[in-house]
This record gives structure tokens, sequence and C-alpha cells, in this order.
């Protein structure tokens, strides 16, 4: 297994994702309607994150080829997008492309089931997500890579599903003060990513940078 695709799509996804982050999100979707509520969405998210997945991995590089993008323009827009969202993230704001405008938040509050809208659409499996699943299934050339690809994927949905599955015992050990640490470092990480992307496209697009 390529360990270094494995980790770096792995670290892209969990920045975006973000598991620590997104546990107010969580409660927030689920209160006062009990643990077995709780695991109930929680399920739910693992079956729709790990369906968006596969489909997004069978499929994107079909829909660059429809409307004829290389990957590499598309890596370069995507890695821009990224990096907006990681700005986000540093700034302590929420991204309006994962978490909707204001008036679609007070809607999402009024979901009977939030598993598939909002959590899984739009604010876990968004642009942000989509965009990274994309561009590292374009760098995939062999066996080894195709497995890391899709552990990188399999592991940081395992890790979201765990932490939400533990959200009652989490919620009260984890205060403002360390989803704000959190979601701070995941930005500076995600930005580091996102200027990769930038770098590693405008090479191949533009080759005399390189």
């Amino acid at each position: 297994m390529d360990q270094v695709l494995f980790l770096k799509i792995f670290a892209a996804l969990f920045a975006i994702m973000n598991p620590i982050a997104n546990l107010p999100v969580f409660l927030s979707l689920t209160a006062d309607k009990g643990p077995a509520f709780e695991r109930k969405v929680a399920i739910t998210l693992l079956f729709s994150l790990s369906i968006g997945a596969v489909i997004i991995g069978l499929t994107g590089d079909m829909i660059l080829k429809v409307f004829g993008i290389s990957i590499d323009a598309f890596r370069l827009a995507g890695g821009f997008l990224i990096l907006l969202i990681a700005l986000n993230l540093v700034s302590g704001e929420k991204s309006k492309a994962h978490h909707g405008t204001e008036k679609e938040q007070e809607h999402q509050q009024n979901q009977e089931n939030p598993a598939i809208y909002p959590l899984t659409i739009p604010i876990l499996l968004g642009p942000g997500s989509i965009s990274t699943m994309i561009i590292f299934r374009g760098q995939v050339t062999g066996f080894e890579q195709e497995i890391a690809y899709a552990a990188g994927i399999a592991a940081a949905i395992a890790l979201l599903i765990v932490t939400f599955f533990c959200a009652p015992f989490l919620s009260r050990f984890l205060g403002q003060t360390a989803t704000s640490v959190m979601g701070r470092l995941m930005g500076m990480i995600l930005a580091a990513i996102a200027m990769e992307m930038m770098v590693g496209s405008l090479k191949v697009l533009l080759p005399g940078l390189a």
C-alpha cells in the first residue's frame, strides 16, 4: 500500500470533515432525542458517506471527461476551494460551502432525521471533500495506490463515525476551547494540502513556472 497517498487523503478528509469541530453540529441536530436516535443517525451516516464515496470514486474521472476538464485544471480549482475552506477554519468561521447560508442552517434544524441532509450533504460530503476525493482519484495509477485511496477514505469515515458514536461521552470533556484549537489546527493542515494541490497543478499547466 502507498502509505504517502494514504496519509495525504486521510489527512485531507480528516481536516475537511473535522470530527471534533463538527461534533457540536451533530449534537445540536440530535439534541433532546436520546442516545438511540444519535446512534441511528451515526449508522445512517456511515452508510450514506460510504455510498457517496464509492459513487465519487467510480464516476469522478468520467464526470471530468464528459465536461472536457483535465485533472490538473480541476486540481487547481479544487485546491483553491479547499484553501477557502481552510481559511474559514483558521478564522473560526463556518464555511458556507459546507454548512450553508444562515437561511439554510435554519432549515437544517427542522429536519426529523438529519443524517442525509444536512450532515452527509452538504456538511460532511460537500464541495471540499468531493473535490478532494476526485483529485486524489486522478492520481491513482496502480493497485497499491487503489488500496491506499480506499483505505484513506475508509479510515477518515470510520474515525468520524466513532467520534459521533461517542458524542455523549466526548461532549462532557470537549469544550469550546478544544473545538476552536482543533478547528484552527485542521485549517492549517488543510491550507498546506490545498497549496500543494495548486502548486502541483500549476507546474503542469504552466511548465515555465517549474
